[in-house]
């Protein structure tokens, strides 16, 4: 058996902490691979099929591991670990991170065709180097499309706050070249509400701040300055999300 901790490539590192490489276990009794709270959500491939939580596989994904748990395996092997940063789960693989905290996941059932290709060539691979280099194609290409998705969420959402008008959501998808879907799934893998939800946010937002600032003759004016459909809509949007109305606030603290 030969350890090794290579270091991962420069390109990585924003998002790959280490790397662990055991090498060539001969397996006479059965392996048991103790996993412990480490703070690092990891990615784990075996030469072997590797038994954890009932189900076995080659390429396993970890969350946050709290309680300790088993990698057992019955065969002869080799592993490698890519230990990540902690924020990376969400950002590379589209995953809430909570839903793996204690319940690591077969990495195909994120992503099946593009995982069976990369699983494929791991097995078939002719040496560690080769399996390592594979890996880190895969994760790079992970990295290229977060950075692009964050390109668009950022462009989106500074749109949106410069212009709370509902036409901007249109506008928006059609400058990015999405579909509605893909469009609407941004936002909420993102930032965890749909887009519409977040313009009218950001549109009760800024007619806040200018109630706050009372620079104002009446609502009405907060009401068409902010491209509410009249004084009602803003009032409605106000106690929504404050659950009061805007006099009731105005007055607050007065005798």
């Amino acid at each position: 058996m030969n350890v090794t901790f290579p270091l991962p490539p420069a390109h990585l590192t924003e998002f790959v902490q280490r790397i662990l490489v055991i090498e060539n276990v001969r397996v006479v009794t059965p392996f048991k691979l103790p996993l412990y709270a480490n703070g690092t959500p990891t990615l784990v491939f075996q030469t072997a099929k590797g038994q954890i939580k009932g189900y076995s596989t080659h390429l396993t994904l970890f969350g946050q591991t709290v309680r300790p748990e088993t990698l057992s395996l019955q065969n002869d092997f080799t592993l490698i670990a890519y230990f990540f940063k902690p924020f990376v789960l969400g950002p590379l693989f589209g995953v809430a991170a909570q839903e793996l905290t204690d319940h690591p996941i077969a990495l195909d059932l994120l992503e099946s065709s593009k995982v069976a290709t990369l699983m494929e060539q791991l097995l078939h691979a002719p040496s560690t180097r080769a399996m390592l280099i594979l890996i880190d194609h895969y994760i790079y290409s992970l990295v290229v499309q977060a950075k692009m998705d964050l390109r668009l969420i950022e462009f989106a959402t500074a749109s949106i706050l410069k212009n709370t008008n509902p036409a901007v959501l249109q506008t928006v998808q059609n400058k990015l070249g999405l579909t509605e879907r893909t469009f609407q799934r941004m936002f909420e893998n993102h930032i965890g509400i749909s887009p519409n939800q977040y313009r009218r946010i950001c549109q009760f937002n800024s007619a806040f701040q200018q109630l706050q600032q009372r620079k104002f003759d009446n609502l009405a004016d907060i009401a068409f300055k902010h491209e509410y459909a009249d004084q009602s809509h803003f009032i409605r949007s106000f106690k929504e999300f404050t659950g009061i109305r805007p006099t009731d606030y105005l007055n607050f603290g007065r005798p």
